[in-house]
């Protein structure tokens, strides 16, 4: 039985924490659905167009074939049964992310008791990356290539001219 798990997030951008968990998640699942949620009263700084290309080429080449990236505008778990998964990856910064994401966990499984929730720890060096900070960071004319993979970091550039 192939064991598919549903990362879901805005990913906008793309960071090296969102890379993180998403090989943390690779190493449990045998395939990993990306899911951006996209919402007509929410834009994003990158069209979901752009957010696909971008983590799909930052997925390495050898991992490629197992991690696929949709875009959804519904519940959370009406998704992620709609994308054939039984596991939901969440990643975890700190202790105030664990209690958000146990009451998104709580709400998720009330909703849908065969979708199980998995928490997956930030690795030490991502765990001060948010893609709110890296947007700030990249619009105030920062380098934000310390915190987002290098095509991410060309995107932003671009998006924001020095």
């Amino acid at each position: 039985m192939i064991r598919k798990a549903f990362y879901p997030g805005s990913f906008d951008p793309f960071t090296n924490g969102h890379l993180d968990i998403l090989l943390q998640a690779l190493g449990l699942a045998d395939e990993v659905v990306i899911a951006i949620g996209v919402h007509s009263s929410k834009p994003g700084m990158f069209t979901f167009d752009e957010r696909r290309d971008l983590i799909n080429q930052v997925v390495p080449a050898a991992l490629a074939s197992r991690v696929s990236v949709i875009s959804f505008d519904n519940l959370t778990t009406d998704a992620a049964v709609e994308a054939g998964t039984s596991i939901m990856i969440r990643g975890v910064r700190d202790g105030s992310d664990l209690d958000y994401e146990m009451q998104l966990a709580g709400m998720n499984g009330a909703l849908n008791e065969n979708l199980q929730t998995v928490f997956l720890p930030a690795s030490p060096d991502t765990r001060p990356i948010t893609a709110t900070l890296v947007r700030q960071v990249a619009s105030m004319g920062g380098d934000a290539s310390l915190f987002v993979p290098e095509p991410v970091a060309k995107a932003l550039a671009s998006k924001f001219p020095k």
